[in-house]
């Protein structure tokens, strides 16, 4: 009971509206630049390099700057090596089953590696979520624009996200002190900490990943990545029951999220009126991330699918079956990688005591 009151509670506002607007603002101006260029198929590395502005949230104008800047290099490496799997599929023939099982390799990889590197970094939002979405739906798109359009696109909007970031220093009564994040000395149990983190990232979205490649050969539904993106939502967390609590929040608020989606389809809307419907749900997702998950995936989803339906344009309703088949899959592999440590524990402990 006291996990179900958890579950639903709202943490107290903490001056949230800022950063939820400099995420929003980050978002909504490159891509309804590129809805005025007429280049969509750029989109999706707009939406990616402004997830620089989700860091160094409550920090001071000079350390935030900092994360920000180890941020952004970070996801234009991941845009990068992104852009170059989807030329080497190309490159060596692949196609069909050969090219999706490739493609989750590569994302388990980059899901293990970027876990690392963002403990290493010191960077909050902690986990490699973002990096996992980022590299698998730009490796996935088929007819890839020029790979230097695509990189420019996301160097020019992370730019943009990190002047965002100081942008208040223009008005003496918001500038805070501009001062450099202390230097990162890590002592060997915090490597240890972040190795083995890596180690439950790479577990676990490669068997959801692996498990929704196989379900969905046999079962006709796609978008591997997302039960990827869904299984390490509940590796992020001090204790298990907070880390069990955000992979069951993950699903209900997906569920209500293809509720709002749904009304967002039937609205039938126009390019730069789904770019603003975008830019809101970045509003909404920040504002409650810390606050309310559950509340936050309702945001998350359409958002999501947004971006999605922006570059690959698709049925609505094959993206809606499959975003909740995908997220169950993934919430429950991630609450089992989870659980399976103290569970392995117990029946050590039993074994040990039976002899």
């Amino acid at each position: 009971m006291k996990m179900l009151a958890e579950m639903f509670s709202m943490a107290p506002a903490n001056k949230d509206h800022q950063p939820a607007l400099r995420c929003a603002v980050g978002v909504f101006v490159p891509l309804l630049t590129l809805v005025l260029l007429g280049r969509l198929d750029l989109a999706i590395f707009a939406s990616f390099g402004a997830f620089t502005g989700i860091y160094g949230r409550g920090e001071q104008h000079g350390t935030r700057f900092a994360l920000q800047l180890r941020a952004g290099l970070l996801m234009l490496l991941v845009i990068l090596l992104a852009s170059l799997a989807a030329g080497m599929e190309t490159a060596w023939g692949l196609g069909g089953a050969a090219a999706t099982w490739f493609l989750v390799l590569a994302t388990t990889l980059v899901a293990g590696a970027c876990s690392v590197a963002i403990s290493w970094l010191r960077l909050r939002p902690a986990g490699s979520l973002f990096h996992i979405f980022a590299f698998a739906a730009i490796a996935s798109i088929p007819g890839q624009p020029p790979l230097w359009q695509g990189m420019l696109v996301s160097v020019l909007t992370t730019a943009f996200c990190l002047l965002i970031g100081i942008s208040s220093r223009v008005l003496p009564g918001h500038r805070t002190p501009w001062t450099r994040p202390p230097r990162i000395r890590r002592t060997p149990e915090e490597k240890r900490a972040a190795w083995l983190e890596g180690l439950g990232y790479l577990a676990a979205a490669g068997v959801a990943g692996s498990l929704a490649t196989w379900a969905g050969e046999r079962l006709g539904f796609g978008h591997n990545y997302w039960a990827m993106v869904a299984a390490v939502v509940p590796l992020v967390g001090h204790t298990t029951r907070h880390r069990v609590r955000r992979g069951i929040q993950r699903i209900i608020g997906t569920v209500l999220g293809l509720v709002l989606m749904a009304g967002v389809v039937l609205l039938e809307l126009q390019p730069w009126q789904t770019v603003l419907v975008m830019a809101l749900c970045q509003f909404g997702a920040e504002l409650f991330i810390i606050r309310q998950y559950l509340v936050a995936q309702v945001f998350v989803t359409p958002l999501a699918l947004i971006s999605t339906l922006l570059v690959v344009p698709s049925s609505p309703e094959i993206l809606l079956r499959d975003r909740i088949i995908e997220t169950v899959i993934g919430a429950v592999v991630g609450i089992a990688v989870v659980l399976a440590p103290g569970v392995w524990r117990r029946l050590g402990r039993s074994t040990t005591a039976g002899t």
